[in-house]
C-alpha cells in the first residue's frame, strides 16, 4: 500500500507502466538467461512477478475509472496473455501451467471491466480451456478454479458466451447432427438387457459397456472434443471432490443463464445434452445388480452437493453398493437442478436426451426382459428415481416414457400402443409377489407426482364415459356434474349373493351402525348427514364383527384413520404384503377430488351396469369368500388379534396356521376403515 501511495503522489501512469513492463521483462529474460530446465517455477521469480503485474492492473483500474489504463493497454497490445498461454502449454519451467491458470483466474475475477469480448483476451482463454481436462493432469485444482472464473465472468456478461464456446454456424450444425445421431443410437442400439459387471468402484469395462448401450461416441471425450462443456463434464468426474464440485457448479452457472438465446446456443451448439445423459447412464450402469430392493426403497436420497462434502454415506444408508447408488441419485438430483434452472428450450432438450439414452436406452430393455431378478431390481431403481425426480421437464419425459400420451378410453386391442405401460400393469399381478409389490410401489410413487396427465392416463380416461354405471339409474347432481343415486333402504346391496350370505351366516345384519353423525355444520340438511353416515357405515360394516380385532388393540381404531385422512398425506406405512400395497395404491386414488373417481371408489350405492364391478362390490365378494373360509378356523378371533399385534410390533412373530388368510382379513379391515375415513373427510366438504 505504501508503495502504491508513493507512486500515486508522483507520476502514477509512468511509474506503474514502467514497473509493469519491468516485471514482464523479468519473466521473459528468465527464458533467455536460464540454463537449468529442471528448476521448478516456484524456485524462480516468475510467480512473484505475475503477482506484481496483477496488483498493478487492479490498482490501475481503480485509479483510471472508466478509461483503460496504460498497463492494460500494454497487456492487450503486446499479447501478453497469448505468450503466457504458450509458456503454460510448454510446462517450462515445470509447474508453469499452474501459474498461468492462477494468473488468468485472478485477472478474470479481479478486473471489473468487461474484457472477455476482446480478441486478445478470449483467444488465449479459449486456448487455455483446451489445455484443461487432459489425461493424467496434475493441475486439476487450478483448472477448476480457472474455469469457475470464466463461467462466473460469463454469468456477469452473458453476451460473451459465444466467444467462449467457439461456435460458428458450421460447427453448430455439425454438433447438432452428431448429438441427434447419438441420441437415436442410444435408443435403438440398447436393446440387449444384459447388464455390465458392476464393481464396487468404476472400471473401464463397465464404463465402456455403458457407453455402448447409451450410444456414446469416442469423440465426446475431452481428449478429442474441445470446448468448455466437455472439459467441465470431464472434471466433474474427478476423484478430487473439490475439483468435481467446482466443475459442476461452473456448468450450472452457464446452464442457468436466463436468456433464451443462450439456452438455444448451449442446446444446439454444444454436446451438453448428450454428455449429461451419457454421464447419468454411466453412473446407473455402475449400480450393482445384486442390490436388495429393500435397500433401494429405503434410500432417502441426498442433494448433489452433499455427495462431495460427505466422506461416506450415512450409516443408515450404508450397504454393499450404497456408494454407487448415492453417486447415481446425486447426479440425478444435479440433472433435476440443471433442467429446472435452464431456459425452457435447453431444459426440454436435456430432459429429452435423458429420456432417450437412460430411460429408453437402458432401463426399458431391463424392464422388458424375462429375468425376474433383473425386472425386480430395475423396477425398484425406477421407483426410487420417480420419487426423486422433481424437475417439470424431467417429469414430463418420465411420464411419456412410462405411460405415453394417450388420453382416449382404452380398448382391448390397445395393449400394443405403449408396450411398456401394459407390461408394467401386468407386473402388478406377476407370479412373483416381490415384482408385484415393487411395481405397485412404482405406480404409487407416480400418483404422488404433480402431474395431471398421470391420473388421466392411468384412470380417468376410462371413467369419463361412466360405462360402469347402469344408464338412467340416478338423478343429476348439479354440483358435481354427474348423476347421483337416490338413497333408499335395501337398495341393490341385497342383490349380491355374497352380501346376503354374510347377513345370514355371520350376524352381519344385526350390527348397529358404527357411526352416528352429529350436526357437523348447521347449514347441512338432514339428508346430507344421512348420506355421509350411510356411506361411511357401509364401509365400516363390511367386515363382520367376529372378524374384527382393531377395537381390541389400542391405537388401531377408525378414529386413527379419520385423523390421518384429514392430513391426506400419511397412509399405510408397512407395505410388507401384496394386499397391503394394493390397498395403499387404491387409498391414494380415493383421495383425489374427482367426481367420477369418487363415485367409482367411494359410492356403495351406485347401480352398476351388467358385468361391471365397483370397489365396494369387489370388497363385498372378497370379504364373503374370506368369511366362508375363516368359519373353519378354531379360535379365529384370538388368532386374528395375535396376528394384528405381531404386525404392529407388539408381539414377537410365532408360527400359526392360515397366517396368509388371517393377514388378509386384517388388511381388508384396515382398508375398509381407511375408505370410510376418506369418505367421511371428503363428503362433508363436498356437501357444503
Amino acid at each position: 500500500i505504501l508503495f502504491f501511495n508513493q507512486i500515486n503522489a508522483r507520476e502514477p501512469s509512468i511509474n506503474l507502466l514502467d514497473s509493469f513492463v519491468n516485471h514482464w521483462k523479468a519473466i521473459t529474460n528468465y527464458y533467455i538467461e536460464t540454463t537449468d530446465e529442471s528448476r521448478p517455477v516456484k524456485q524462480t521469480d516468475i510467480p512473484w512477478c505475475l503477482r506484481q503485474m496483477l496488483d498493478i492492473l487492479v490498482y490501475e483500474e481503480k485509479q483510471q475509472g472508466e478509461e483503460t489504463g496504460p498497463c492494460m493497454e500494454y497487456l492487450l497490445q503486446h499479447k501478453l496473455l497469448e505468450t503466457l498461454c504458450t509458456l503454460g502449454k510448454a510446462q517450462y519451467p515445470p509447474g508453469m501451467s499452474q501459474q498461468v491458470m492462477m494468473f488468468f483466474s485472478k485477472v478474470l475475477s479481479q478486473i471489473q471491466k468487461p474484457v472477455l469480448h476482446l480478441i486478445n483476451v478470449y483467444r488465449p482463454v479459449q486456448k487455455l480451456i483446451n489445455l484443461c481436462g487432459l489425461p493424467d493432469s496434475k493441475t486439476e485444482t487450478e483448472e477448476s478454479q480457472f474455469l469457475f472464473a470464466v463461467c462466473t465472468r460469463v454469468r456477469k456478461d452473458p453476451y460473451v458466451l459465444n466467444y467462449i464456446l467457439e461456435i460458428t454456424k458450421d460447427s453448430q450444425k455439425r454438433c447438432s447432427s452428431t448429438s441427434d445421431e447419438a441420441l437415436e443410437e442410444g435408443c435403438s442400439g440398447a436393446s440387449s438387457p444384459e447388464r455390465a459387471p458392476s464393481p464396487p468402484s468404476p472400471s473401464s469395462s463397465a464404463a465402456s459397456s455403458c457407453s455402448a448401450r447409451s450410444g456414446a461416441h469416442p469423440s465426446s471425450s475431452p481428449q478429442t472434443a474441445t470446448g468448455i462443456i466437455p472439459v467441465l463434464m470431464h472434471l466433474g468426474k474427478s476423484q478430487k471432490s473439490r475439483v468435481a464440485l467446482r466443475s459442476m457448479e461452473s456448468l450450472l452457472l452457464l446452464v442457468s443463464l436466463p436468456q433464451e438465446d443462450t439456452g438455444h446456443l448451449l442446446a444446439e451448439g454444444t454436446p451438453l445434452c448428450h454428455l449429461l445423459a451419457q454421464r447419468l447412464t454411466e453412473l446407473y450402469c455402475l449400480i450393482p445388480s445384486s442390490l436388495s430392493p429393500a435397500d433401494i426403497h429405503s434410500y432417502s436420497g441426498a442433494q448433489w452437493r452433499d455427495h462431495f462434502t460427505q466422506d461416506s454415506p450415512e450409516e443408515s444408508q450404508s450397504f454393499p453398493g450404497s456408494e454407487n447408488l448415492q453417486g447415481f441419485f446425486c447426479f440425478l438430483d444435479y440433472c433435476n437442478e440443471l433442467t429446472k434452472e435452464a431456459p425452457r428450450v435447453l431444459g426440454v432438450k436435456m430432459a429429452r436426451a435423458i429420456h432417450l439414452q437412460w430411460l429408453k436406452g437402458v432401463i426399458q430393455p431391463h424392464l422388458l426382459q424375462m429375468s425376474e431378478a433383473g425386472i425386480l431390481v430395475h423396477t425398484a431403481l425406477l421407483s426410487c428415481s420417480v420419487r426423486h425426480i422433481h424437475s417439470p421437464a424431467l417429469l414430463e419425459e418420465l411420464v411419456q416414457f412410462l405411460l405415453g400420451s394417450d388420453t382416449y378410453c382404452e380398448k382391448q386391442q390397445d395393449t400394443e400402443t405403449h408396450i411398456l405401460r401394459y407390461r408394467l400393469i401386468e407386473h402388478c399381478n406377476h407370479i412373483s409377489d416381490e415384482i408385484s409389490i415393487t411395481t405397485l410401489r412404482l405406480f404409487e410413487e407416480l400418483l404422488q407426482k404433480p402431474s395431471k396427465s398421470i391420473l388421466t392416463n392411468l384412470v380417468l380416461r376410462n371413467l369419463e364415459k361412466r360405462s360402469y354405471r347402469l344408464p338412467g339409474s340416478g338423478v343429476t347432481d348439479e354440483r358435481h356434474g354427474v348423476e347421483s343415486d337416490v338413497l333408499e333402504e335395501s337398495e341393490e346391496l341385497e342383490e349380491d349373493p355374497f352380501f346376503t350370505d354374510m347377513y345370514e351366516d355371520s350376524g352381519f345384519g344385526s350390527q348397529e351402525p358404527l357411526l352416528s353423525l352429529p350436526s357437523v355444520r348447521e347449514r347441512h340438511n338432514t339428508r346430507a348427514h344421512t348420506q355421509v353416515a350411510d356411506i361411511v357405515n357401509s364401509f365400516l360394516c363390511l367386515v363382520p364383527q367376529e372378524a374384527k380385532t382393531s377395537h381390541l388393540v389400542q391405537g388401531a381404531g377408525y378414529d386413527t384413520y379419520v385423523h390421518d385422512a384429514h392430513k391426506l398425506d400419511r397412509w399405510l406405512k408397512f407395505p410388507y404384503e401384496l394386499n397391503l400395497q394394493v390397498t395403499s395404491v387404491l387409498s391414494r386414488l380415493a383421495v383425489f377430488p374427482h367426481p367420477h373417481l369418487h363415485e367409482y371408489l367411494l359410492d356403495p350405492y351406485i347401480s352398476l351396469s351388467p358385468g361391471a364391478r365397483s370397489l365396494f362390490s369387489t370388497l363385498v365378494r372378497v370379504i364373503g369368500e374370506l368369511m366362508q373360509r375363516i368359519q373353519h378356523i378354531h379360535n379365529v378371533t384370538d388368532k386374528l388379534m395375535m396376528i394384528r399385534r405381531q404386525l404392529m410390533g407388539l408381539e414377537e412373530e410365532t408360527l400359526l396356521d392360515h397366517v396368509t388368510l388371517l393377514k388378509g382379513v386384517i388388511v381388508l379391515e384396515e382398508f375398509c376403515k381407511e375408505l370410510a375415513a376418506i369418505a367421511f373427510v371428503k363428503l362433508p366438504i363436498e356437501e357444503q
